[in-house]
């Protein structure tokens, strides 16, 4: 029993998207997802993993650009980033105009994360 791992290069800054999954279970997390939605999911289905939540590890808008489409689409969980992000999330309509991404939307994660918390990915927990 074992956590995989696969980087998947998105956005025009080509920030790193992580799936992470449980190679038991097959449940995984995308971490990160700042925007191509069609190349997460080409890879998720490739992989045959089943998709549980998002982790996101801060709200730049190359790392949570496709946060609020994703989580509404699939109805999964957010889980992070600090609360102390919630200006970025507020701010992402904004920075996907002035970076000149696709439009990006607020939400409200389920789960706000504290260095020490840890996640469930599967079988598998991991501290953050």
């Amino acid at each position: 029993m074992a956590l995989k791992y696969e980087i998947v290069p998105v956005t025009p800054f080509e920030q790193n998207c992580s799936l992470v999954w449980c190679d038991v279970t097959m449940s995984a997390a995308v971490v990160d997802p700042g925007g191509d939605l069609p190349k997460i999911q080409a890879r998720i289905d490739a992989l045959g993993l089943k998709l549980d939540k998002i982790i996101l590890t801060h709200a730049h808008i190359d790392h949570a650009g496709a946060v609020g489409e994703l989580s509404t689409s699939q109805n999964l969980p957010i889980e992070g980033p600090h609360k102390e992000d919630q200006f970025w999330i507020d701010m992402l309509p904004q920075q996907s105009q002035m970076f000149g991404f696709a439009p990006a939307q607020s939400f409200t994660p389920n789960r706000w994360l504290e260095q020490g918390d840890t996640v469930e990915i599967g079988q598998e927990i991991l501290e953050v």
